[in-house]
């Protein structure tokens, strides 16, 4: 499976399992002409964060979904690393039951 299709998954899990929890993409990546790419850097678009982001009224939740063999970019490591250092929670997950799995765990430990 895709990257995508990983992330809808997930997505689709999460709305039904947790009705009322804010959660989100952040769609940093994707193909962009350099006007487009421009207007979103200014508006700050930053490379490496995270693609979704769960809002509960604690910091929050930020999971980057990757697929095998993917790995995180270095942008990608340091904002993660920056993120966790502002006590929000963060995970790498390959696939959307590692997500949900990082999901529940993070709801669990209110």
């Amino acid at each position: 499976m895709s990257e995508h299709t990983e992330q809808v998954a997930f997505m689709q899990w999460i709305r039904i399992a947790y009705p009322g929890i804010v959660a989100f993409a952040i769609p940093n990546g994707g193909l962009r002409n350099k006007v487009v790419a421009a207007k979103l850097k200014a508006e700050g678009v930053t490379p490496g964060v995270p693609d979704i982001f769960i809002a509960d009224g604690r910091p929050g939740c930020f999971i980057e979904m990757k697929v095998k063999p993917n790995k995180c970019t270095d942008s990608q490591v340091e904002i993660m690393f920056k993120l966790d250092e502002a006590g929000y929670h963060t995970a790498v997950c390959y696939g959307w039951d590692e997500a949900r799995q990082v999901a529940d765990h993070y709801f669990k430990s209110r």
